[in-house]
């Protein structure tokens, strides 16, 4: 008796990937104002983490602070090396806003510029990502990204270190050439370049940089400078 023949599995047809290249966003003073409230409250409630956990007086825990600031370009790293901090103890005993929504500033024509700009939109922040997630719920942004890539999906190898970003490339399959990152940070968007990105330095001024296609002074203005940056 034969077999009844089952019927042909219909292939699944691949995605088409929108057009456009693929924006790579930083989060704090990138696409909000991290200075006036968020970073000074960070840098109280690390002052206090070292002091409660190290047995430091406040003048020291702030020396050390900024010293592993300074020499590795984030506390946490300095804390981890030398000190043995469990980094997910770290991020959720520092990242502590009671108040977070009074402490946000959201531009107005944020999302109005973000929905502009075609192509894919992910975050990649250094801040871990219950705070990263709640800034873009208050900024009315979070469902404009794809993703939220954080210090915890680099293995805490934050930017500059090119670990984080190609842990970003790998993850979402991405041509380096393809993509733009904008970004407040020098470092972060030289260590971009170098692997063949596009970069967009947001900056209140600055001279020309060798590593920076373009410098705009707020992202208001990212839609008017498309045809400096499209990606082929």
């Amino acid at each position: 008796m034969r077999r009844a023949r089952a019927a042909p599995v219909s292939r699944r047809k691949r995605p088409r990937q929108r057009p456009g290249p693929v924006w790579i966003f930083d989060l704090d003073n990138t696409l909000h104002d991290a200075d006036p409230h968020i970073f000074p409250h960070l840098s109280r409630s690390m002052t206090r983490y070292l002091e409660r956990h190290l047995g430091l007086d406040a003048d020291g825990a702030d020396a050390l602070r900024v010293h592993y600031w300074r020499r590795y370009g984030a506390t946490l790293l300095g804390l981890m090396r030398h000190h043995g901090v469990d980094p997910h103890h770290f991020l959720r005993e520092t990242h502590r806003f009671p108040a977070l929504q009074a402490l946000v500033q959201r531009h107005p024509l944020l999302r109005s510029a973000l929905t502009r700009l075609p192509g894919r939109k992910l975050v990649f922040s250094n801040a871990p990502v219950h705070y990263s997630r709640a800034v873009l719920r208050l900024l009315r942004v979070a469902d404009l990204f794809d993703d939220v890539f954080t210090i915890e999906h680099t293995g805490f190898r934050p930017k500059p270190d090119p670990a984080g970003f190609l842990r970003l490339l790998r993850r979402h399959r991405l041509q380096p050439r393809r993509c733009v990152m904008v970004e407040d940070n020098l470092a972060n968007l030289r260590a971009a370049k170098r692997l063949g990105m596009r970069t967009v330095w947001v900056a209140a001024s600055g001279r020309a940089r060798a590593h920076v296609d373009v410098t705009i002074t707020s992202l208001a203005r990212l839609p008017r400078m498309l045809r400096h940056l499209w990606v082929r």
